[in-house]
């Protein structure tokens, strides 16, 4: 075997969630390169990762037309794969595999108006969304056993990043929380109030912690409100301007622990090996990496996890309006003293 394709365009998150994938495919495979296709956007997820050849980026504003796009996909799909993995089954994905001609196509069960495009698929296994994601990978006899989602940092950017937390007021003896208090989807976002409380509950019981808020293109204005809501605004580290995401990985990678709703960063801190604390909604366990060190909380009502982006329980968002700052800090702060042990 020379080649094999992994399409997985976005999002961040789910690409990190590919990265068990890739490393099992490298090692089954050592000889054959591995080749992904995202979107750029998604890229620095892959950057500097062992496992992975060459990145096939996705630009929209580089694919202006039809011609340009249906180029780059017959580009991509005749450099010779011998296998081909499509993990979302997307259009642009479909446009690659369908000129591809690798002996081997695999993606999970796909409707019947798909099936052409693909050798083989498979009923993903019901689990961690990780485990899940490899475990179409099972028809080439490679099995999940328990990779955990890698991000790989140089030197160069973990010693930015200590810089960085230095600058914004880090000290010898302080430990670091990173916060991610934002999600697009009402669902998913435990209230900028809660966290405001939750910092400053946190503060009150460990004058050694330190929160550094993350956020993303849009987000600054939600971050702030979390900073106005809590009563210890000299211990909330508030970066300037937006971080890259391999800043903020960095970041994270300092952290003693992330906090946070279930989104990209949940994510990128397991695959830089750090804790997490995560405050689920609409979402359930299957998104968290099964081990003691990654943890998550919600409410348990009998609608959760619904996984639906609008609430249609008449107690609108009860899952993370009645899910209290008080008992989140208190699970939060027990979780962080075990992972201190």
């Amino acid at each position: 075997m020379r080649r094999i394709l992994v399409c997985q365009l976005r999002q961040i998150g789910d690409v990190l969630l590919a990265t068990p994938s890739l490393e099992l495919l490298h090692r089954h495979f050592p000889d054959a390169e591995v080749h992904v296709l995202t979107e750029r956007k998604c890229t620095p997820m892959l950057q500097g990762n062992p496992a992975v050849h060459t990145v096939w980026a996705i630009d929209k504003k580089d694919l202006g037309s039809i011609a340009r796009e249906v180029a780059f996909y017959w580009r991509v799909a005749r450099t010779g794969f011998d296998v081909v993995v499509d993990f979302q089954q997307l259009p642009r994905c479909r446009w690659v595999v369908a000129m591809s001609r690798a002996r081997v196509r695999l993606s999970y069960t796909p409707a019947w108006y798909n099936r052409w495009l693909f050798t083989h698929w498979v009923r993903p296994r019901d689990g961690y969304a990780a485990m899940a994601k490899a475990s179409v990978l099972e028809p080439l006899g490679v099995r999940w056993n328990g990779e955990r989602p890698r991000l790989y940092l140089s030197d160069t950017e973990r010693d930015a990043a200590r810089a960085l937390l230095a600058s914004l007021g880090l000290a010898e003896g302080q430990r670091l929380i990173t916060v991610d208090p934002t999600h697009r989807r009402a669902t998913r976002r435990w209230p900028a109030a809660h966290y405001g409380r939750l910092l400053s509950l946190a503060a009150a019981h460990d004058p050694s912690l330190r929160f550094m808020p993350l956020f993303g293109p849009g987000e600054e204005d939600d971050v702030r409100a979390v900073v106005d809501a809590c009563d210890c605004p000299e211990k909330v580290l508030m970066p300037d301007r937006m971080l890259s995401l391999r800043e903020m990985a960095a970041c994270m990678a300092e952290a003693v622990l992330h906090v946070g709703n279930c989104s990209a960063p949940c994510h990128i801190a397991v695959a830089v090996g750090t804790p997490t604390f995560v405050v689920r909604g609409a979402t359930s366990r299957a998104w968290s990496f099964p081990a003691p060190e990654h943890f998550h909380m919600a409410l348990g009502l009998d609608c959760q996890p619904c996984n639906r982006n609008e609430c249609a329980n008449p107690d609108q968002l009860a899952c993370l309006v009645r899910l209290t700052p008080e008992s989140v800090c208190q699970a939060m702060l027990e979780h962080l003293a075990d992972v201190s042990r």
